[in-house]
């Protein structure tokens, strides 16, 4: 007498059935976006086109490595093909695989781009920190320092934050220990200055924009303003501070000084908001970085 099959077993059979359905509509899926008959995906991938068919209907079980071929044919993430969600978007699909396409730059741009255009925090309900972003000698401590003391809030320079933790000068990190090590400290200081002042304007260095997860935090905790400058003024503001090293070598420091500029523009780009100080008064300056928040003088 045969035995009948167990309700157990007879579900696990049905799951079987239905998930190798969901894994032929997948491949279907990714074969109709790439513009590819069955044929093509075929000579493309290796596989028979019968074999194909199969995969496709949901009726053959298909070994791991054949399936291999299958997504390195159509382009697409052998982990895609082979997920149990149910409902999965081929949006969101299609979403996920440009992502990951991108340089960390053009991926913090994207991410900055959904999060305004899809109900992240209003960047006005960060205004209780205010931070200033840009290459030295834009005016981001001159600014900042009259900014926090119109709003009765402290004023920190991060640099200098960044030498209290480490105990040397911010030049002597980078050159004993480099630059990774720099950014660590940079990101432990501004978590402790995020966590303890509710209120505060905030300088940040130059590079910080460099370093997406520390960017990402700056911008998610504060509202962001990119003090920006004319290449020019940057140099003339630089040799005013008393550093005469661009004074060698000048055609080379302004050289490079435009290149740095022309690679952060993106990410200086991210801020909520931009003050160009070129050709103004610190006062004018003061003004209208005043002016952006409502704040009367």
């Amino acid at each position: 007498m045969t035995a009948e099959p167990s309700a157990a077993s007879a579900e696990t059979g049905e799951g079987e059935h239905s998930y190798l359905q969901q894994l032929g509509a997948r491949v279907r899926d990714a074969r109709t976006r790439q513009s590819l008959s069955r044929k093509a995906l075929a000579a493309k991938s290796g596989v028979s086109e019968r074999y194909l068919a199969q995969l496709e209907s949901g009726q053959g079980n298909i070994s791991i490595l054949l399936l291999r071929q299958v997504a390195a044919a159509l382009e697409t993430p052998l982990t895609e093909l082979l997920s149990e969600r149910d409902g999965h978007p081929i949006e969101l699909t299609l979403l996920i695989q440009y992502l990951e396409k991108l340089s960390p730059k053009k991926l913090l741009q994207a991410k900055a781009i959904l999060s305004s255009a899809f109900g992240e925090q209003d960047p006005l309900e960060r205004r209780h920190r205010i931070a200033l972003i840009g290459l030295r000698g834009a005016g981001k401590s001159t600014l900042g320092k009259r900014l926090a003391e119109s709003l009765g809030v402290p004023f920190v320079e991060l640099d200098d934050e960044i030498e209290r933790e480490s105990g040397i000068p911010s030049s002597e990190i980078f050159s004993l220990y480099g630059q990774q090590a720099y950014r660590r400290f940079e990101k432990r200081c501004l978590e402790r200055i995020i966590e303890h002042h509710e209120h505060v304007v905030i300088a940040a260095g130059g590079g910080l924009v460099s370093e997406a997860p520390t960017y990402e935090l700056l911008r998610s905790a504060c509202y962001t303003v990119w003090i920006k400058a004319s290449p020019e003024e940057h140099m003339q503001r630089v040799i005013a501070q008393g550093d005469l090293r661009p004074m060698t070598g000048r055609e080379e420091a302004m050289a490079d000084l435009r290149r740095i500029l022309a690679e952060r523009n993106d990410l200086y780009g991210l801020a909520d908001a931009i003050i160009d100080t070129s050709n103004k008064t610190v006062d004018e300056n003061q003004e209208q970085l005043q002016n952006m928040y409502n704040i009367s003088t």
